[in-house]
């Protein structure tokens, strides 16, 4: 996408200035805690954690209820084991009761995230890296003046290098229709209202709250790249996925290269997105206030008191934010720190993936250690840089035991996770130094095998869309792939 190139190379432009100052901060700081040497008892594990209810705090009767209800769909030995390897990294925010939904594509997403505006009866918030000016955007342009005119409150957040295609009157129109709109570190000096040499850290967020009740978070922009759906999920929305094909290791024939056939222009791109309702929903509404607040932003959006009544479902939840200012980011010890107590499976679904020498090393050692490591990435992009920087670390993976697939006929967009089946996140952040250090990011988390279950059998469909990288094929990659992944290595980074 166009767009999102511009957004990269801007982003690119200050990072070589970043250069110069040095090798940026890691995005943890000191020794990583070792994982869990045995499983503990749910009691201790509900005394190192806060889980918030419907009806607010919980005590520590209610905390142990509400794990031993996630621990009663399965595995509760991993997730007990899973949920300690959290702690250990510090507190470890829950939410209980909830309901969450997978959306798969743009297809879906949309339709689901429109419904919910129609529905809406007090207060609409929108917060996206890219809010392009195309069909979908008109769409919701027009559905968002219709709703305020229905004396609705709305609010809309966007950042001001991911939309810096669409033109200013697509937002002065929402204006001039009574919707609070700001831009998230515009590029114009003239309207930054935040210290200018801020001006690399980008909001990278995806989400939508409605009410207060209904949120949601991913990985789609409001972008004409969703209208329709993914190849491995069918280009007219189906779920469906297409037949195997057989496996390859993605060089010789233009794949690894980042060349794919005409399919995957043809095709939406392959992105995923959940759908929450109940306690972990007032977690987002939070995150958009305080970054209204952060940047500025004209006017005051309220806040909403949680909605009164029975749970929204039985799903435990964690909301994880990340910004450049915090001193550790815990998308990436979360990450790193259920790869590392993993004991039976990990699959990652990441579309730019530089994750740097901690994260691989987590992979390699759980993978020699018997769990079933397996990713799902790129075999295009629309920023190649990243994709090669990545690629330069496959053989040692490969060696490893990682089983790595690049998914065919869509560009990927996803970043997803799901981790001994118990731990599933669906979010904004990428598995790359720019998500890890420099952009507001946020991942929705959720634990128990219910959920996951869902997370592995889209993993799966996936799978049957992707090439499989074999190693003996991969070594005998040529020279111009393997400058490509050695020089993206070098600024791997600051990517």
């Amino acid at each position: 996408m166009r767009r999102r190139v511009a957004a990269l190379l801007f982003a690119l432009g200050g990072s070589v200035g970043l250069v110069a100052c040095g090798t940026p901060r890691a995005p943890v700081n000191g020794r990583v805690p070792d994982p869990p040497t045995a499983v503990p008892a749910l009691t201790r594990v509900a005394a190192q954690v806060d889980v918030t209810g419907p009806r607010g705090q919980m005590n520590q009767a209610s905390r142990e209820q509400a794990l031993q209800s996630a621990a009663a769909q399965g595995k509760s030995e991993l997730l007990k084991r899973q949920i300690a390897a959290m702690s250990a990294f510090g507190d470890v925010d829950l939410y209980a009761g909830n309901d969450a939904q997978l959306l798969v594509d743009g297809p879906a997403t949309f339709a689901a995230m429109f419904a919910a505006i129609e529905k809406a009866r007090r207060q609409i918030i929108l917060e996206s890296y890219i809010i392009e000016d195309a069909d979908v955007s008109r769409r919701l342009a027009e559905l968002l003046l219709k709703r305020r005119s229905d004396g609705l409150e709305i609010a809309v957040l966007y950042d001001g290098v991911g939309s810096m295609g669409t033109d200013e009157t697509y937002f002065d129109r929402l204006r001039q229709g009574g919707i609070a709109v700001c831009a998230f570190n515009p590029v114009n000096p003239l309207k930054q209202r935040t210290k200018y040499h801020k001006i690399t850290q980008r909001d990278h967020r995806k989400m939508l709250v409605v009410d207060g009740e209904t949120g949601f978070t991913g990985g789609i922009n409001i972008s004409a790249v969703y209208s329709s759906g993914s190849g491995g999920f069918g280009s007219r929305g189906s779920s469906k996925a297409p037949p195997p094909k057989a496996a390859s290791s993605g060089s010789g024939d233009g794949k690894a290269s980042g060349k794919t056939d005409d399919k995957a222009e043809e095709n939406g791109w392959r992105d995923t997105m959940v759908q929450v309702r109940g306690p972990a929903t007032q977690k987002l509404h939070t995150l958009f206030r305080e970054v209204w607040s952060q940047q500025h932003c004209e006017g005051a959006v309220a806040a909403i008191a949680p909605p009164a009544g029975p749970p929204a479902g039985q799903q435990l939840m964690r909301v994880v934010p990340s910004s450049p200012q915090d001193t550790e980011n815990r998308i990436y010890t979360l990450l790193l720190g259920s790869i590392r107590a993993a004991q039976r499976s990990v699959y990652l679904t990441m579309a730019y993936f530089a994750p740097g020498q901690d994260m691989v090393d987590a992979l390699c050692e759980a993978a020699q250690r018997g769990v079933d490591v397996q990713l799902i990435l790129p075999s295009r992009s629309d920023f190649g840089p990243v994709m090669h920087a990545g690629r330069s670390h496959y053989e040692r993976m490969l060696k490893a035991g990682v089983r790595i697939h690049e998914l065919q006929d869509a560009v990927l967009h996803a970043k997803t996770a799901v981790i001994d089946g118990v731990v599933s996140t669906v979010g904004s952040s990428n598995m790359d130094w720019r998500s890890f250090v420099h952009n507001n990011e946020v991942n929705a988390v959720v634990l128990g095998e219910d959920f996951g279950g869902a997370m592995t059998r889209m993993f799966e469909r996936d799978r049957t869309a992707s090439r499989t990288i074999e190693l003996q094929r991969w070594q005998d990659r040529g020279l111009w792939q393997r400058s490509k992944e050695y020089f993206s290595r070098m600024f791997e980074q600051w990517w």
